[in-house]
């Protein structure tokens, strides 16, 4: 596969992207290292091996569900800059639209 100008214009026109032409050379260089080393699978002799979907057999190799510890409301409470006992307080940080134009008005 011959890798070009036109080849890079191509991929950058795909992917929204522009680059410099200095970038460009970096680029080609780079598409054509990893074209080389794809390439260098044809050397490998694949006769008789099915293709695989999937690297394992395995499927859903899942841990099982154990009950474990945890901090209590107190406990978490007690690094909490602000809290009313039960939460944790917290800067407001959204405004409601409603209440910023009562305020214009």
């Amino acid at each position: 596969m011959e890798v070009n100008d036109a080849f890079v214009d191509n991929l950058a026109n795909l992917a929204r992207l522009h680059f410099s032409d200095e970038e460009k050379e970096g680029i080609k260089k780079d598409l054509k290292r990893m074209i080389s080393f794809v390439e260098k699978l044809n050397e490998l002799n694949t006769d008789g091996i099915e293709p695989q979907l999937h690297m394992t057999d395995a499927t859903n190799v899942l841990r099982e569900d154990e009950l474990q510890g945890s901090v209590s409301r107190e406990e978490a409470l007690q690094n909490a800059p602000s809290t009313d006992g039960v939460y944790f307080k917290v800067p407001k940080v959204i405004s409601s639209p409603v209440k910023e134009e009562q305020k214009r008005l």
